[in-house]
Order: structure tokens, then sequence, then C-alpha cells
């Protein structure tokens, strides 16, 4: 966030007529006007994750359109590839990116493919735009006071996919098989466009987040800070799947700061919570209260299964990258 403020925001081009949010701290999407219409837009690479790189760009860079209530439609790939690629890497890349957009509804509209000097591991960089119907959105800096903090799924969804993927060899060895083939149906968790559009739907959600880079800690911490809010969470609410918590403790990692894309944080008024927990049900959508929000930007507390209250340190890195060098 330091550097954010103190570079890349200072260095934003030409001033453009349009421009209704534009980059902030902890935002998904950018949100433009163009004549009469409104447009969400975002931009996302996918640098962690090796064998399913295209549907995870895919997903990814929907899901920041998607949390400010749009349904993403159109989107734009930037394929950048190590020297020595062969056309079946190329040819998977792109069906699993097919595959994906079909899934969402999304039309692949452009983009580029090279192979680039010095890369080791394929890049994918996605553009993701949809139109704005209503004129209503729900940005990170939307959370208000006293709202219920409501996650959907379960923690760590994205992070526990690529492992079960990448370190596959290594998990057999200790989980077996089946274990590793139950983890890896994870993948197809990986999108929150459904909720998220479900939600909006809604009056009194404030806000909406995609808990990104340092999972869920991460995904607060952002929403807290775009909003210049605190919050407090309740550890023993947080939902863990089974093969999330068995995969952190193989590899010495916090689920939750654990990469977490498909999952939905939401800032949701008190009184409309039951609402949105009884819609959620009504499309088998699993969906938990994990806290709430407090007035004091310097108060950011988790309340331990033992009780005990302590104050959370913004995450540092994401625990992905540590496992994957483990």
């Amino acid at each position: 966030m330091e550097i954010l403020e103190k570079i890349v925001f200072k260095h934003l081009g030409s001033k453009i007529n349009g421009l209704i949010l534009g980059p902030s701290k902890g935002e998904d999407a950018a949100v433009i006007r163009v004549g009469k219409k409104l447009f969400a837009l975002s931009c996302d690479p996918i640098s962690g994750a090796v064998k399913n790189i295209g549907w995870f760009a895919i997903n990814i860079c929907c899901n920041d359109v998607a949390v400010m209530g749009v349904q993403p439609k159109w989107f734009l790939g930037c394929l950048m590839l190590p020297k020595n690629t062969t056309q079946e890497t190329i040819r998977k890349i792109c069906s699993q990116m097919d595959k994906a957009a079909k899934k969402i509804g999304v039309g692949i509209i452009g983009g580029h493919c090279e192979i680039t000097p010095n890369l080791n591991y394929p890049l994918v960089v996605g553009f993701c735009m949809g139109e704005i119907k209503n004129g209503k959105i729900t940005p990170t800096s939307n959370v208000k006071v006293k709202d219920k903090i409501v996650l959907t799924k379960t923690v760590g969804i994205e992070g526990t996919a690529i492992l079960a993927f990448d370190k596959e060899n290594v998990l057999r060895k200790k989980f077996g098989l089946k274990f590793v083939r139950e983890a890896q149906t994870y993948l197809k968790k990986i999108s929150i466009v459904q909720e998220a559009l479900e939600a909006s739907k809604i009056n009194g959600i404030h806000a909406m987040h995609d808990p990104t880079e340092g999972g869920l800690l991460g995904g607060l911490w952002e929403m807290a800070e775009a909003s210049n809010k605190g919050f407090k969470i309740y550890e023993e609410k947080i939902p863990v799947a089974y093969h999330t918590k068995e995969i952190c403790k193989f590899f010495r990692i916090n689920p939750l700061k654990l990469i977490s894309s498909g999952c939905l944080l939401l800032s949701v008024q008190p009184t409309i919570v039951e609402k949105l927990l009884k819609k959620f049900r009504q499309k088998r959508i699993q969906a938990t209260i994990i806290g709430e929000i407090l007035e004091n930007k310097n108060v950011k507390l988790v309340v331990g299964k033992n009780g005990k209250i302590k104050s959370l340190k913004k995450p540092s890195q994401n625990e992905l990258w540590v496992a994957l060098k483990r």
C-alpha cells in the first residue's frame, strides 16, 4: 500500500473524462463512463500457478469485475511464454481459458501471445470488462461501521488447488492419491461470480472483495484500509476445509494467509444479513458471518478459539510462495 501511494498513484498519465473509480487502495476494479453507459474493468496477472494457468487467468480476472456486482462479459489475455514452449502447452492454456470463459459467459475478444526471454514459467495477464446495468456498484471502500463481515465457501481455495496440482508428487507421498485428487477439485470452486451477482441483487450489501494476495487476512486488511475502518473477526467461525487444513499443516503455512480466490468477502448491513444468508442457502452457497466492522481504523482484531483477543499485523507475503519453495 505504501508503494502504491508514494509511487504508483502519482504516475497515472493524462486526466480523462468519465473516470468514476480509478486506482485506489484495495479496489478490485476500475469504473468508467462511456456515453450514458458505465463499465467495470479489471486487470490481473497469474504467476503462481503453472498447470492450470489459463483457467485461473479467466476466473481471477472475472472475479474482480463480479465483486462490483457486474456480470463479466469481455476478456483480453496476454500470454508470455518461455523459450521452447511447445504447441501442446499453448493449446492447453488456450483450452483452459476457453472452457472457463464459456462457463462464466465471457467472450475472449483479443490479446497478445509471445515468447519472452529469461522466463522460466508461463505468465498470463488478463483484462476483463462488464457493463454496469443499474448504476449500482459495491466498491471495497464502501464498508460501513457495524456491518457484518460475511464469507462465502472456505478460505484458501485457490491456494489449495494450486498446491494440489503443482506439488502433486510431494502430496501424494504424504496423503495418497485419493486425497490429492479431492484437493484438485477445489479448482472448480475458484469463481465467485455467482455469489457476487446474487448478493448484488439485495439492498444493504455495502462492499464486496475478492481476497487474493495475503489470503483472508490480506483481503480484510485491504477492505479496512480502503474504507478507513477497523474490524474484528472470530477464528472459530472462519471455515477452513479439511484438505486446506491438512495441506497447510504439511507446508507449515497459515490458511488464513493463503491466496483465497473462490471465497467472497462481503460487508453487510446488519438488518439484512439473515436475508442474504437465506438467499445463499437457497442457491446452495455456503456462507458464514465471521466478524464485524469497527469504527477505529487502527483496530484490527482476531478473537482466538481460546477466547483471547489479539491485534493483527498486515500479512507480509502470500503463504503460497512459502509452500511452493518447500
